[in-house]
C-alpha cells in the first residue's frame, strides 16, 4: 500500500545578523567583521596572544582569501576516474574545483572587546561557516574545532573571555588537495557573531516554532522554548507572536517548573492567518521574553512563516491545500566573480533574477546554504530543498567528508536543522547527492539513519536524497526508505521507478544539465552529447547536454504529463566555479556551462525557455540566435523562439518564413518554435507572437550590427545603502553606432568609479577567461560584462565610467543613501 506522508508544519528562528541591543542590555550581539589580520601559510604559535601580527594583511569578514587567483590549471589538478558521469579511465582534471588557488593553511586574528561581557555572563561564538578544517582559540586556549566547512557551528566560550578587557581570536583553516569537486572557497568566508547574555537565557537556535493546526479562521502556533542556566530557576516566559506590519496579533505566557527538563512549551492561537507560500511571502515574528521574577533577563526573536504541506501519494505535493509543483533550481554556493564570501546584496540579486525567471525553489546543492540565503528565500518566497552532503562513508575525492563521517555526521545534520527548522522556506531536507553508498552494501540502513535524525530534531518535514544509481536504488530498499523519492537525470524511468516504490510520489532532485554558454551559437544545429569545439565553448541553441543528462524539453514532459511527479530542480540556476564540463580536461576552462544564468549573472538564452514555462504572470518572447554572422551569408542559420505565447511567424528582411504552432503531441516543437532552414543574410530578422485567438500580441527584431562605437551601462540598482557592503551591479554593453549589440565584441574595458562607492569585481561569464576579477578592466565576451560596484559607510553620490579604446566612454550615476 502506498503511503501517504501528510506534513502540516512550520518555522524557525536564526539570530540576527546585526548588532542589536535590547533596552534593558540583556542580550547583546557583536558581528565581528572588521580589523581581522590574515595570512597564507602555517606559522607557529600564531594563537599564541602575544604573537606579533603586524604584517599580516588586514581583511573584513566574509573573506575569501582565494577568488583573487591568479587562476593556473595546476592548482588542484586532479587526476581521476567520474564514476558518476560513467567515466570508465581515469584523466587529469585541470579545472575541476576552478583553477583558484584555496589549498593550504589560513590564519585569522582579531583583538576585540566585548563591553557586556562581565561576571556572571555568559557568552557564545557563533561561525556561520569557515572553509576548512577550523580549529577556534581565544586568549591562546584552543575553544573547539570544526571540519565541515559549509555547515554552522558554535561554541560556548564563557570560560575563555577576559572581562573588561582585550581578547584575541584565533581561527586556523585549511584545505586539503582533492576535497571537492567544485569550488569549495577559502577562509572565514561567512560571518561570525559573539553573543553575549546574562546567566539564564536561550540558547542559540534555542527555539522550535510549527504550526500543527491551520485553520480558515485560527491557526495553532506551537512553540517550544530551550532554557539555558547554571541552576534551576523558576522562569517565566512571554511570547508575543506579531505580523508583517509590527502589530502584536497573540501571546502567551507560562512557567518554567523543575519538571519542564528547561523547555518551555506553548500554544498559541493566532487568528486569521496570512498563510506563508512564494506568491505571498508573509513573515511573523515571536518575541520570546525570559522573566526571573520581575526582571527581564533574556529576548529572543524568531522569524517563522504560517502554511501546510503535503505529500500525497498519486496527487503529489500540496502547499497551504493546493498541488503544486516545484519549479526549481540547484545551485552551489559561490557568487561568480565574488567568490564564496558571503553577500546579502549579490544573493537578492540572484533570486531576483530566478524569480523573473519563474523559478519558486531552490536545491543548496551540494552543501548546508550561507543563513543569509534561507531568511532572503523566507522574504522573497523560494522553497527550499536544504542539503548537507556530496560523500557519506564511501568517497567520491581523496580527502572528501567520508572522512568525517562516522564521527561528525550525526553532529552535522543536527546543526543543520536547529538553525534551519523554524524557516516556512524549508520545505523539505535532503541527506546527499549521488552518494556510492547507494550501491554498497547497507546502504539503506545509512540513509535510515541520517534519516531519522531528521526526523528526531524536526518531525515536521520530510527527507530526500539525490539518486543517480537508479538500479541500486530501486533493489536494495535505499529509494524505497526515504520519505521522497527523488532522482537525478531519470525522466525516462520516472514510471517504472514509481511502480517499484512505496511513495507514490518522485521528485526530480536534479535535472537536464544541458551546457551552454551565452551569445555563443555553433552549427550545425543538431541534439548532441559531450560535444566540444577547439574554443572550448557550448553551443547557446541548447541542444547540447552531457552523456547523463539531457535538454530541458525532455524533463519538462514528464513533469507536465505525470500526476505523481512533482517538480524539478534543474542543474544549475546560475554557473559556478569548477566542474567546466565537458572541458575539464582542457584547461582553461575553469567555470560550469550548466547555468540558466551565466557567471556574471547574464541570463543565457535558457533562461526564456524556462521562463516562458514557469512565469505564468508575465508573458515571454525570446528569439535567438543574434543576427551579425559576417561569413556565413548563404548558409542555413536556423531560428529558435522561446516563447509563452501559442504561436509566432518569423520574417527575415521583411519576408515571412512562415507561422509556427507549439504541438501537443511532438515533444520536440511542444515548447519551443524553431524555424530549421533560415539562411542568413544581413538585416534583420523578427517574430511575431499569436495570442490563442490568433491576434498579434507581442513582436521582437534583432539587426544586424555594425562596428562597436559606444558603451552602454545598465544598473540593477541605482540606489545603495551607505552600509559599505551594498552592491550594484552594472552590465556593459558594447553597442553600434544605432545601439545595437555588437555580439562578437571583445574590447578591453577599463573601470573608474569616483564617489561615496568602490568598484568591487567584474565578470563575463566567459568559462575560458582567466584575467582576475579584482582588477578593474576584462575583455567583453559576446559583447557584454558586469561590473559590480560596492557602497561605502557615508552617504553620496557615485559616479562609475566604463570606457575602451576606439569607443565612446560610458558613465552612469548612482545614489548611496
Amino acid at each position: 500500500m502506498k503511503r501517504l506522508l501528510l506534513i502540516a508544519l512550520l518555522t524557525q528562528a536564526v539570530l540576527t545578523v546585526n548588532t542589536q541591543t535590547s533596552t534593558a542590555q540583556e542580550r547583546k550581539e557583536y558581528l565581528l567583521s572588521k580589523g581581522w589580520a590574515f595570512t597564507r601559510g602555517e606559522q607557529t604559535d600564531a594563537a599564541n596572544p602575544a604573537f606579533d601580527d603586524k604584517k599580516w594583511e588586514t581583511v573584513t569578514i566574509p573573506h575569501d582569501w582565494a577568488i583573487t587567483g591568479p587562476f593556473d590549471g595546476n592548482n588542484d589538478v586532479q587526476k581521476v576516474k567520474i564514476e558518476q558521469n560513467g567515466e570508465k579511465n581515469a584523466t587529469v582534471k585541470s579545472g575541476r574545483t576552478g583553477g583558484l588557488p584555496f589549498i593550504g593553511i589560513g590564519w585569522y586574528r582579531l583583538k576585540f572587546s566585548a563591553p557586556q561581557f562581565a561576571a556572571g555572563k555568559k557568552a557564545s561564538l557563533i561561525f556561520d561557516g569557515a572553509m576548512s578544517n577550523a580549529k577556534v582559540y581565544i586568549n591562546g586556549k584552543e575553544v573547539g574545532m570544526w571540519p565541515y566547512g559549509y555547515n554552522s557551528f558554535h561554541f560556548d566560550v564563557t570560560n575563555f573571555l577576559k572581562p573588561g578587557a582585550d581578547n584575541i581570536l584565533a581561527v586556523r583553516l585549511e584545505n586539503k588537495p582533492e576535497s571537492s569537486r567544485w569550488y569549495p572557497g577559502a577562509g572565514l568566508y561567512r560571518n561570525v557573531h559573539l553573543v553575549v547574555t546574562n546567566d539564564a537565557h536561550i540558547p542559540v537556535w534555542g527555539t522550535y516554532v510549527t504550526t500543527p493546526v491551520i485553520e480558515k479562521d485560527f491557526a495553532r502556533v506551537q512553540v517550544q522554548t530551550q532554557i539555558s542556566a547554571s541552576s534551576f530557576k523558576p522562569l517565566k516566559l512571554v511570547t508575543s507572536i506579531t505580523d508583517p506590519q509590527g502589530k502584536t496579533v497573540a501571546e502567551g505566557s507560562s512557567a518554567l517548573a523543575a519538571t519542564d527538563l528547561n523547555t518551555f512549551s506553548q500554544s498559541i492561537a493566532v487568528k486569521n492567518p496570512q498563510l506563508w507560500s512564494p506568491e505571498t511571502p508573509v513573515l511573523y515574528t515571536a518575541t520570546s521574553k525570559v522573566y526571573d521574577g520581575s526582571k527581564l533577563v533574556d529576548e529572543y526573536t524568531t522569524k517563522f512563516g504560517i502554511r501546510t504541506i503535503k505529500f500525497e501519494a498519486g496527487n503529489g505535493f500540496f502547499l497551504n491545500g493546493k498541488a503544486r509543483k516545484f519549479k526549481g533550481v540547484c545551485n552551489h554556493h559561490d557568487l561568480g566573480p565574488l567568490g564564496a564570501a558571503i553577500n546579502k546584496a549579490a544573493l537578492r540579486r540572484q533570486l531576483t533574477i530566478l524569480k523573473d525567471m519563474g523559478c519558486d525553489a531552490i536545491r543548496t546543492s551540494h552543501n548546508m546554504p550561507a543563513p543569509e540565503l534561507v531568511e532572503l528565500c523566507d522574504e522573497m518566497g523560494f522553497m527550499m530543498m536544504v542539503e548537507s552532503f556530496d560523500e557519506w562513508k564511501t568517497p567520491k575525492v581523496k580527502n572528501g567528508y567520508s572522512q568525517y563521517f562516522d564521527q561528525w555526521a550525526e553532529k552535522d545534520i543536527v546543526n543543520m536543522v536547529h538553525r534551519d527548522r523554524n524557516h516556512p522556506s524549508v520545505i523539505m531536507w535532503s541527506i546527499g547527492n549521488e552518494v556510492p553508498d547507494q550501491g554498497a552494501k547497507n546502504g539503506q540502513k545509512i540513509a535510515k539513519f541520517l534519516q531519522d535524525i531528521c526526523h528526531r530534531e524536526d518531525p515536521s518535514r520530510p527527507v530526500t536524497v539525490g539518486m543517480d544509481r537508479i538500479d541500486a536504488a530501486l533493489t536494495n530498499n535505499f529509494a524505497a526508505v526515504m520519505d521522497i523519492a527523488g532522482f537525478n537525470y531519470k525522466p525516462a524511468r520516472y514510471e517504472e521507478a514509481n511502480l517499484k516504490l512505496p511513495q507514490g510520489f518522485i521528485l526530480g532532485t536534479e535535472t537536464a544539465s544541458t551546457v551552454s554558454s551565452r551569445g555563443v551559437y555553433k552549427f550545425p544545429v543538431e541534439f548532441f552529447k559531450e560535444k566540444m569545439y577547439d574554443d572550448n565553448q557550448s553551443s547557446s541553441y541548447d541542444f547540447e547536454a552531457c552523456p547523463w543528462s539531457q535538454v530541458p524539453d525532455d524533463e519538462f514532459v514528464k513533469q507536465d504529463d505525470i500526476k505523481f511527479v512533482i517538480g524539478e530542480f534543474v542543474w544549475t540556476g546560475f554557473d559556478y566555479l569548477g566542474e567546466p564540463t565537458p572541458y575539464d580536461t582542457k584547461w582553461p576552462s575553469h567555470s560550469s556551462y550548466f547555468g540558466i544564468i551565466d557567471l556574471a549573472g547574464l541570463p543565457k538564452d535558457r533562461f526564456y525557455l524556462y521562463r516562458a514555462k514557469w512565469n505564468t504572470e508575465k508573458p515571454t518572447l525570446h528569439v535567438l540566435p543574434h543576427w551579425t554572422f559576417p561569413g556565413r551569408e548563404g548558409q542555413i542559420t536556423p531560428v529558435f523562439c522561446y516563447t509563452s505565447y501559442p504561436s509566432a511567424e518569423l520574417f527575415v528582411n521583411g519576408k515571412s518564413m512562415g507561422k509556427q504552432e507549439k504541438s501537443k503531441t511532438n515533444n520536440q516543437t511542444r515548447y519551443r518554435l524553431m524555424w530549421k532552414d533560415v539562411v542568413y543574410q544581413p538585416g534583420n530578422i523578427k517574430v511575431v507572437a499569436y495570442d490563442a485567438n490568433g491576434k498579434v500580441a507581442a513582436e521582437q527584431t534583432i539587426k544586424t550590427a555594425g562596428k562597436p562605437h559606444h558603451i552602454e551601462l545598465i544598473a540593477d540598482r541605482s540606489t545603495l545603502d551607505a552600509d559599505g557592503k551594498d552592491l550594484s551591479y552594472i552590465t556593459a554593453k558594447v553597442c553600434d553606432a544605432n545601439g545595437n549589440l555588437c555580439p562578437d565584441a571583445t574590447n578591453l574595458l577599463s573601470f573608474k568609479v569616483t564617489g561615496a562607492g568602490t568598484y568591487k569585481v567584474v565578470a563575463n561569464g566567459d568559462a575560458t577567461n582567466v584575467q582576475p576579477f579584482h582588477q578593474p578592466q576584462m575583455n567583453a565576451f559576446s559583447g557584454m560584462l558586469v561590473a559590480t560596484v560596492q557602497s561605502a559607510e557615508k552617504p553620496g553620490k557615485i559616479e562609475f565610467t566604463a570606457s575602451a579604446k576606439g569607443l565612446k566612454s560610458g558613465v552612469i550615476a548612482l545614489n548611496s543613501k
